[in-house]
């Protein structure tokens, strides 16, 4: 059965009220429920009324009841109307009254809709002990005799306590989704877009896949989209919390609600409406709010059991004291079993701790999807990491340079990126990378041909060019061997070795590899600190792994793991009795994301709504890996401090 996430009821979808939001469709078991969720702004403000309403009714009676005590409203006490019925009793019925049937009346309503559905929830107690009360308080100012003296003040002090408390939960929840709707308000409402070769201003919603928008520097990016010309940079901390504007040129990939900054972009919109990152951001939150941790399911169970023994107390209990102490003192006594065994903290422990936990870490760029990772948390052992996009940056960049014959390093650099220039070689990016650190132009090659398996071959300025492997400089017949010491230890290292000769001499060595990120060491510190066991998952060789291993302070190494093959070294450390957490780039990650106890993934951008993480990290920062863990740790022991509470 579907469940209602506005009250957590379940519901039968024959006689719920449907109800299609966005692209999802949800059921509720009322109209209120309904309106609380598609406007929970207007709600809140509903709520509050109704509490302003308990609690001035709370100070009138009481009020009422303090002048009473000293003698002051005498008179109103003895004078009597019509059947005896004096004016302090009217007065707190006409004070009363509207108390329970109007701001009391969403409870009352919620226990109706709670035994339609054949459920019994925290309302069902509560109503029944408000009305109960009221009635008889009702019944004792109008006939008097009855003893039921006080009841109408019961009834209105018990209402007033459950109804600020589910405006103090309801606070909580708007609070925890707050941030997220900010990211909201972020997208722009009005694109540019390209029709039949004019700029045409149309709103937000009316933007359809692959049209073109125009997007000039300083605004926002409508949607996501692909660059089909122009070149800029843009600002995307508000999605994937990098501070250096990111170069964007023909063929990348732009994310809605970012800002572009200094060049004219045309793009075409590759996702819209539900599908952007954004949209999938506020679902993920959304998710996670409407969820329940195992923890959750116990306590509901245990209302649900609760409530019917309390009813079958507080009927044992009036019938034994309607026996020895007539009816006015049995009901009392049944009034108080019902209302005093009523455990309302116990509904909200849970909920509201998750909820804020929720809300807390969207703020941090962190999306906990589900109350059930939350409850993991606090018995994680183990938390593997991915090495290739994980750990490190997915790209290889130059580490060393060796040079021989007179050559110095930067020579040795722009003669191998004057080679690479025409390559489209991954390492030729990383050489290149180098190079302009230092030049302000790489010179164009005179001559230029690829050798694949091989390396490059040019010509510069009477100079032969050769960067590649030893088979390359042993078909060209350059003397290396003397260098083999230099190659070896590099290699022997995990890293990637390039030769450069000129005019059959050897001029260097360029080495290149993958390198970890930034804040990886301090990642895997906290991690460390906080009694965790750290290892490492990857496809790559052990050679290179165990370096990178080395550099990370990374003591448990699994190397050669092809990507199906990674959930069986997941289900070997958890038949060790360990709780695992896997972090992965959520793709060739993914069945190890699932398989693990949770998974945590991290990325940025379109990818976000691809993750099969049960913790999402929007910012690529390895640092909310522990952030997350830490979050959730703190989340599930505020639960148990607020059910112990609660059952206390």
């Amino acid at each position: 059965m579907p469940k209602d996430p506005v009250c957590g009821m379940n519901v039968d979808k024959d006689k719920a009220i449907k109800k299609k939001i966005g692209d999802r469709t949800y059921y509720f078991c009322s109209q209120s429920c309904a309106n609380v969720y598609e406007q929970p702004e207007h709600e809140l403000k509903a709520m509050k009324r109704r509490v302003a309403i308990t609690l001035m009714g709370v100070v009138a009676v009481a009020g009422l009841r303090v002048l009473a005590l000293f003698g002051l409203v005498a008179v109103l006490m003895t004078t009597t109307l019509i059947g005896g019925l004096s004016v302090y009793s009217l007065a707190l019925f006409i004070v009363s009254t509207p108390v329970v049937w109007i701001a009391g009346w969403s409870i009352i309503h919620g226990a109706y809709n709670s035994l339609r559905n054949r459920a019994i929830n925290m309302d069902v107690l509560i109503s029944a002990g408000v009305v109960a009360g009221w009635a008889y308080g009702a019944a004792n100012a109008f006939m008097p005799g009855l003893g039921g003296e006080g009841y109408l003040e019961i009834a209105v002090g018990i209402l007033a306590f459950v109804l600020l408390g589910k405006y103090i939960e309801e606070s909580i929840r708007r609070r925890s989704a707050a941030s997220i709707r900010k990211l909201l308000e972020l997208q722009p409402t009005i694109a540019r877009i390209l029709k039949k070769g004019k700029e045409v201003e149309v709103p937000i919603d009316e933007v359809q896949e692959n049209d073109v928008l125009i997007i000039k520097p300083g605004e926002k990016i409508p949607t996501d989209g692909v660059v089909l010309a122009g070149y800029s940079s843009v600002d995307e901390k508000i999605i994937t919390g990098e501070s250096i504007p990111v170069e964007k040129n023909v063929g990348s990939e732009v994310i809605g609600a970012t800002v572009n900054k200094t060049g004219l972009l045309r793009i075409k919109a590759t996702k819209v409406g539900e599908e952007t990152a954004l949209a999938q951001i506020v679902h993920l939150v959304e998710e996670a709010q409407a969820s329940s941790a195992p923890v959750q399911k116990f306590a509901d169970r245990v209302v649900g059991k609760f409530v019917p023994i309390v009813f079958s107390v507080a009927a044992v209990s009036f019938a034994y004291w309607h026996i020895v102490s007539g009816f006015s003192a049995a009901f009392f006594v049944l009034l108080a079993v019902l209302l005093i065994a009523c455990p309302c903290a116990l509904g909200i422990a849970t909920p509201t701790a998750i909820l804020a936990g929720v809300g807390k870490g969207a703020e941090y760029g962190i999306l906990l999807r589900s109350g059930e990772y939350v409850e993991k948390a606090r018995k994680l052992k183990t938390v593997v990491f991915d090495k290739t996009g994980t750990l490190t940056k997915g790209e290889p960049a130059v580490t060393d340079i060796v040079v021989y014959n007179g050559y110095t390093q930067k020579d040795a650099l722009k003669l191998a990126a004057i080679a690479e220039k025409g390559s489209e070689h991954p390492l030729a990016e990383a050489i290149l990378k180098a190079a302009r650190q230092g030049e302000s132009k790489i010179p164009d090659a005179e001559s230029f041909e690829a050798i694949p398996g091989h390396g490059v071959r040019c010509a510069y300025k009477n100079k032969r060019i050769l960067l590649g492997n030893r088979r390359l400089m042993q078909d060209e017949k350059v003397p290396i061997e003397q260098f083999e010491e230099d190659l070896n230890r590099l290699e022997g290292q995990g890293k990637t070795v390039m030769i450069l000769a000129v005019n059959s001499e050897p001029a260097g060595v360029v080495a290149a590899m993958d390198t970890p990120k930034e804040n990886a060491v301090e990642a895997i510190g906290k991690l460390k600190s906080m009694g965790l066991e750290v290892a490492m998952l990857t496809g790559d060789n052990e050679r290179t792994a165990k370096t990178i291993a080395k550099q990370l302070d990374i003591d448990r190494v699994m190397a050669n793991v092809l990507p199906w093959e990674k959930v069986n070294a997941i289900k070997k450390l958890q038949s060790e009795g360990k709780t695992v957490a896997m972090v992965g780039d959520g793709i060739n990650d993914a069945p190890a994301l699932a398989q693990a106890d949770i998974g945590i993934a991290i990325g940025s951008g379109t990818d976000i709504a691809k993750e099969t993480g049960g913790i999402v990290l929007i910012k690529d920062d390895l640092r909310d890996v522990a952030l997350g863990v830490e979050l959730s740790m703190k989340t599930m022991t505020k639960i148990n401090s607020n059910l112990f509470w609660a059952f206390i």
